[in-house]
């Protein structure tokens, strides 16, 4: 899953040296000389730093000049991003829980709306055919046909297909533009934020850099003068509140968060699917199938029920009556939930890379946006009477 997106993000969306080449070279030479001449002093001593600081500016910038052409030699863009997602896996879990709430949330939803629908017909199969095997195959089918039904409404059709008045695409893709800006904004924060990127310059890529470094500045500069100048970048990025200026010029000339979306909401349809995808499509079986599971299982329970001692057809409607309200309490609670952490990050504090609300875009209303829009209206007015 994360090598797919990797593969996403640094094949078809972003280039080093595109986003690099947007540095001016003598602004940002400018800008970290005090640090590398600081590094020097520490690293050199006073001597060394006295000698290179009036030359500094001029050789830096020839030196960061070059690194803009040579970047995807010395930065290896892959592994930043899946490096990123491996070692905090924390981070790619919050990535899908931002750009695919909604889809998780229809997901779990909609199993109480089809689950309903499709019951109604389980009992009438079993007025029609009251035998012990009856509602055991009509559970395992209504379980089955569910989540088959909520995971293809997901993702299908890809491109928009007009029925009359009525749009009808996949949620995902019908979300592009919404989803490409979170997503943007995300990975420019969490992933490919410019301290992580110096970062990764110089921890992960530090031989590569050396190499590049002695290649620009050949002998009789000693090693240890090119070993304080990636101490300085080091510091830099472990720092970023001491070097404020820096990271905020990095931050707009690179333009991150805007080159990923505006090239997101450019792809298709059907390759935008990729983004979220995989997510599902690596257990989307098994979420069928444990539907199914389940889906026997209460039936089983069922049958067991109300073909036990009298009055079955009461037990029966109990049964039934009681699934529904269990149901019902599940969302509602789930809800409430959601409403008191809300509330609780309101009071506290929130991150703004997390929890950034999207800008309002136009977008194309599609069936299956209306249903969730629907479902949104009555979680906002259950909240507000929570209120």
């Amino acid at each position: 899953m994360a090598l797919r997106l990797v593969d996403i993000v640094t094949r078809d969306l972003l280039s080093l040296e595109e986003a690099f080449g947007n540095l001016d070279a003598k602004v940002f030479a400018h800008l970290i000389t005090d640090s590398v001449v600081d590094a020097v002093k520490e690293e050199c001593g006073v001597g060394w730093a006295y000698i290179l600081r009036p030359v500094l500016p001029l050789i830096l910038t020839r030196v960061v000049g070059e690194l803009q052409k040579e970047i995807d030699n010395v930065l290896d863009l892959p592994d930043v991003v899946l490096n990123a997602f491996v070692r905090d896996k924390i981070v790619l879990v919050e990535l899908f829980q931002k750009v695919g709430r909604v889809e998780l949330g229809f997901l779990i939803e909609s199993g109480f709306g089809f689950g309903f629908l499709l019951g109604l017909g389980q009992m009438v199969v079993w007025a029609l055919k009251p035998r012990p095997w009856t509602l055991p195959i009509a559970g395992s089918l209504v379980g089955y046909v569910t989540n088959w039904i909520a995971i293809k409404l997901l993702f299908e059709p890809a491109e928009p297909v007009e029925i009359g008045p009525v749009t009808v695409q996949g949620l995902f893709e019908s979300r592009q533009k919404e989803v490409s800006e979170e997503f943007a904004y995300f990975m420019e924060n969490r992933v490919l934020s410019s301290a992580m990127l110096l970062e990764a310059l110089t921890n992960q890529n530090e031989d590569e850099l050396f190499e590049f470094l002695r290649k620009q500045l050949p002998y009789p500069i000693p090693e240890k003068i090119l070993r304080a100048a990636i101490q300085a970048i080091r510091n830099i990025a472990s720092e970023p509140e001491k070097h404020e200026e820096i990271h905020a010029y990095m931050r707009k000339q690179l333009d991150i968060e805007e080159t990923l979306s505006k090239r997101l909401k450019k792809l298709s349809p059907k390759n935008f699917e990729n983004l979220l995808h995989p997510v599902f499509q690596e257990d989307e079986n098994i979420l069928i199938v444990v539907g199914g599971v389940l889906g026997a299982f209460a039936g089983l329970l069922q049958t067991r029920i109300t073909l036990s001692g009298s009055n079955a057809k009461a037990k029966g409607v109990a049964l039934l009556v009681g699934s529904l309200m269990a149901s019902a309490s599940f969302f509602f609670l789930s809800e409430y939930s959601d409403f008191q952490s809300s509330d609780a990050s309101a009071k506290a504090g929130y991150d703004p890379v997390i929890d950034r609300e999207p800008s309002q875009l136009r977008r194309r209303n599609s069936l299956l946006r209306e249903v969730v829009t629907i479902l949104d209206v009555e979680r906002i007015a259950y909240s507000t009477r929570m209120e």
